[in-house]
């Protein structure tokens, strides 16, 4: 039985999500009850806050996977995230081994990592303490991100880093980095993404990026990605909202 995010990347099955961006737990419920495979709860941009993102974890509970993006690698960040009981975290930025062995440190109890011990929610409050303690490290993921230009010489070394479960290509961040800011379709920035996607291939790493449609994620899961992000909460209501307008206006 898959019961963590894990696991279900090992499985092979592409694993379908969105961005949840706003401070809502019903519309957090609401994507999970939908069936999507795993939602990206994002600290990074936007307004949400660690606060936020538990209330989201709490109305989803089981029903889908929840990796929070947190704002940067520090270890104020990674412990209040992890202890909010989510099934990941997401780093952006990533662009060396040494920074991605940090990560690990960070995010993994002894002997892995130097974890710090809390009594958050994803310790029950206290409750199941020693139960988190001994499943922690083997039941939460650690993604990192990989969205500038420096970061494709050393995916290689980022992929090798043992605790490292996949890397996550931010498309329009690369872009930005090299000097292409928002052509995610340039020649340029598809070149360096299948670099990516190939150093994952050879080293049977489980690779996710973000796509702002279905058509786009469609591909990306042909070419062999384990983790789609599919647009944002946002902008899936506002794409059937302009549907569902265009409809009625054409009366």
């Amino acid at each position: 039985m898959i019961t963590t995010f894990r696991d279900a990347l090992q499985v092979g099955k592409p694993l379908i999500g969105t961005l949840l961006t706003v401070a809502s737990p019903e519309v957090a419920e609401a994507l999970a009850l939908l069936g999507f495979d795993w939602l990206f709860i994002d600290l990074e941009h936007g307004s949400l806050s660690i606060k936020d993102a538990q209330a989201a974890i709490q109305a989803v509970a089981t029903r889908s996977f929840t990796l929070v993006r947190v704002p940067d690698g520090t270890p104020e960040n990674i412990k209040r995230v992890m202890d909010t009981g989510c099934s990941g975290i997401i780093v952006p930025m990533v662009s060396s081994e040494s920074y991605a062995r940090k990560i690990v440190v960070l995010a993994k109890y002894p002997p892995l990592g130097e974890r710090s011990v809390g009594l958050g929610r994803a310790q029950g409050y206290g409750l199941r303490f020693s139960e988190y303690l001994s499943s922690a490290n083997a039941q939460t993921a650690v993604i990192v991100q990989i969205e500038h230009r420096d970061a494709i010489a050393s995916v290689d070394q980022i992929l090798a880093v043992p605790g490292i479960d996949a890397v996550f290509v931010g498309p329009y961040d690369l872009s930005n980095s090299m000097g292409l800011v928002g052509q995610v379709s340039h020649p340029d920035v598809v070149a360096v993404i299948d670099k990516v996607r190939a150093a994952c291939a050879r080293t049977n790493s489980a690779m996710g990026i973000f796509c702002s449609n279905a058509d786009q994620a469609r591909n990306e899961i042909g070419a062999g990605v384990r983790m789609v992000a599919v647009g944002t909460d946002i902008m899936h209501m506002a794409n059937s909202a302009r549907s569902t307008l265009e409809v009625l206006r054409s009366v």
